[in-house]
């Protein structure tokens, strides 16, 4: 047989293949639809990079990925951390979605609420998260009820938060594993980082998506010494010097990971993305911080609450050049423009209004003179109450202009630090933005008087525990990190549940985690959920109780108190939840 025939037969063996087996899989050389990594730190603001003028920190991986990639230099978020990450995976504003909090059971990312993953999932992607979530910690509020395949993360909104594991503490921790408890060795950004190159090394012949979630700079600042302390060689005080010395571990992880990336020739055909959730916590700090002259950091409705870096990196999509863009772009934008730039299909009898736009075209330097986003309006607030109110540390954006809780009125392209207060010279400007912010107001807050109940007795969790850091309360003070539950912290909060099926129920009351013996300190102990309350006497030695009872089908709030021999009451940090005889 000749050569010739022999690669005609070949040729029709292999479109024969494809016609009768659609559906094979490819190799990551082959899959057209890219893969995408999407990197975002904690409390990491728009100066804590050197790339953007900080001459104190060296950040030389980010520069390096700053300068091959199209930044966007007007990009906004939410002033805090669940609010951000709950737009970033809906495109919709985080108080449409059920949070506009970090607690109180105002994290909780509404369950009919579509996520980045649930896309990318439904278009064959392999979807992964790794650190941290921080929009509910019970069923259907977790990672793997949202669409992600493969979760490893720790608990709350930080480790060492209420829900994390106990004792956990950057260093040698616990982490939930696909569900399960699992320890690891050496320091949290490090772990994450090692789990995000197994998770790439794992699905690289296939389309993946990757949500890569640092913990880190946030508090408490506890790094390995040897990154603080050349900072506190040059006098940098603490927690500055932590701070700094988490980005610098940050900053060689990111190296480490592109570097892992030209190895399995995947940065070619990898969208890979950074950016971070709010303002800077700890680098505004003088006189040895830097905030890029803006006004404010973390919680702040100021320029530097909000506005943050997103650095976009795409070679064979052409953003593998230096380009700053200027357009006013937002959280709320990413879903959309990922759907467009990886071509996910979507349906739209199920699919929910974006807020978001996409900037596709503007990411590719087309349509420039069509551009949508040159008269757009954004909003920023940060509500952390539980119940939101109007103004409350807003910020509306347009164009130069930001209205400041509806009365201030800076423009930064002539007072870039928002000192001087304009709203007199400018009241029809004043005007405009106060009647598109009252539009939106009347518009996101329709859901407001809802909550966002965690179920009890469902066959996903069962048992459920539920802490302190998720209490409905209006106290400014909650126990939401476990210094604060060691330190006992007074306060009392209730949780919104609902019962799924009528039944026999044990709720179990400690307060410390299951497993983690402490005495329940008081003379008596109660338990109410809806009209009913029964109360028992306590012992010194009791570390526990247990209550069981028969409880409808509905809607409830669940409390629990230990009252104290002087009639003072503190709340119970834990109660598990367990249906009885679930079949």
């Amino acid at each position: 047989m000749n050569k010739m025939k022999l690669q005609n037969i070949y040729t029709i063996v292999f479109f024969g293949l494809i016609y009768f087996f659609p559906t094979c899989s490819v190799t990551a050389s082959d899959h057209s639809q890219p893969n995408v990594i999407l990197v975002i730190t904690d409390d990491q603001g728009y100066g804590d990079l050197s790339y953007y003028g900080n001459r104190t920190l060296q950040t030389p991986n980010l520069d390096i990925l700053a300068a091959e990639s199209a930044r966007l230099d007007n990009f906004h978020v939410d002033p805090t951390c669940s609010p951000t990450r709950a737009a970033l995976m809906t495109g919709r504003y985080s108080c449409r979605t059920g949070v506009w909090h970090t607690v109180m059971g105002r994290s909780f990312l509404r369950d009919n609420e579509i996520t980045m993953a649930d896309y990318f999932k439904n278009n064959g992607y392999r979807t992964g998260i790794i650190g941290k979530w921080h929009l509910g910690d019970n069923a259907p509020y977790r990672p793997q009820d949202r669409g992600f395949d493969d979760v490893f993360i720790h608990g709350g909104g930080g480790i060492g938060q209420t829900p994390d594991f106990w004792g956990n503490d950057y260093f040698d921790d616990t982490y939930l594993d696909n569900g399960v408890h699992q320890s690891q060795s050496g320091y949290c950004t490090d772990v994450f980082f090692k789990k995000a190159d197994q998770f790439i090394t794992k699905n690289k012949d296939r389309p993946f998506f990757l949500y890569l979630s640092t913990n880190a700079p946030h508090s408490p600042y506890y790094v390995d010494k040897k990154y603080a302390q050349p900072f506190k060689q040059n006098n940098i005080p603490s927690p500055l010097s932590e701070f700094y010395g988490m980005i610098v571990n940050i900053d060689e992880n990111i190296g480490k990971l592109r570097t892992r990336l030209r190895e399995l020739e995947l940065e070619q055909n990898t969208i890979f993305i950074f950016m971070t959730d709010n303002g800077t916590a700890a680098g505004s700090r003088k006189p040895h911080g830097f905030n890029a002259g803006m006004r404010g950091a973390k919680g702040s409705q100021y320029e530097g609450g909000h506005r943050v870096p997103c650095f976009w990196y795409w070679p064979n999509g052409q953003l593998n050049q230096s380009r700053s863009i200027n357009e006013l772009t937002a959280h709320i934008d990413l879903l959309p423009t990922l759907i467009d730039l990886c071509d996910l299909k979507t349906s739209p009898s199920n699919q929910l209004p974006f807020d978001g736009m996409s900037y596709a075209s503007i990411l590719k330097n087309k349509n420039a003179n069509k551009n949508p986003f040159s008269n757009r309006t954004l909003f920023v607030q940060s509500h952390r109450i539980e119940n939101p109110k109007p103004w409350r540390n807003s910020s509306v954006l347009k164009g130069d202009w930001r209205l400041i809780n509806g009365k201030e009125l800076y423009h930064l392209k002539n007072d870039p630090s928002q000192k001087k207060n304009v709203a007199k010279k400018h009241a029809e400007v004043v005007n405009q933005l106060r009647n598109s912010y009252q539009n939106w107001y009347e518009d996101v807050s329709s859901r407001f008087n809802e909550h966002c109940r965690i179920p009890l007795g469902t066959k996903n969790e069962n048992p459920t525990l539920l802490t302190a850091h998720d209490w409905h309360t209006e106290i400014s003070q909650i126990p939401w990190n476990q210094k604060k539950i060691t330190a006992d912290l007074p306060g009392q909060g209730k949780w919104a549940v609902q019962i799924i099926k009528s039944g026999k129920y044990r709720f179990t009351l400690t307060q410390r985690p299951p497993g983690i013996i402490h005495p329940l300190k008081g003379t008596s102990v109660e338990l109410t959920i809806g009209n009913q309350t029964v109360t028992t006497p306590l012992n010194k030695e009791q570390t526990e109780q247990k209550f069981e009872l028969e409880v409808s089908e509905g809607d409830y709030f669940l409390s629990a108190s230990l009252k104290h021999a002087d009639g003072s009451r503190q709340g119970v940090y834990y109660i598990q939840v367990e249906r009885l005889k679930l079949k």
